[in-house]
């Protein structure tokens, strides 16, 4: 990931307003800050959400609180607990995510 033309800046992210999005069951809330070639999110996940979509975007994603799966289209699983990130490029591995209890989230892509 190369970062451009992005300045030095900090984010108060209770300032950022929430925008919801429908999961197959549950929401997604994500608070979005977006300049130069970045977008870094806080998500919030509600308990039960799943993933509407398979996502080919790459991302790095750290969970912040609570318990995220996060399935590839090849069958592998994963589940991540606060403090576990992962990474995964553009059009490398198609993934979605779901949480039973409902999870914190910070990305960047």
């Amino acid at each position: 990931m190369k970062i451009t033309d992005v300045p030095f800046s900090t984010i108060d992210w209770s300032e950022i307003s929430v925008t919801q999005h429908p999961g197959i069951e549950g929401s997604a809330y994500w608070r979005t800050f977006e300049m130069g070639n970045i977008r870094v999110r806080m998500v919030e996940y509600t308990p039960g959400y799943i993933a509407d979509h398979w996502c080919n975007r790459g991302h790095v994603l750290l969970v912040l609180e609570g318990e995220l799966y996060t399935e590839l289209s090849d069958g592998r699983e994963f589940k991540l607990k606060p403090g576990v990130s992962y990474q995964v490029a553009d059009d490398a591995n198609p993934h979605r995510s779901y949480t039973k209890t409902g999870a914190k989230l910070f990305i960047v892509d």
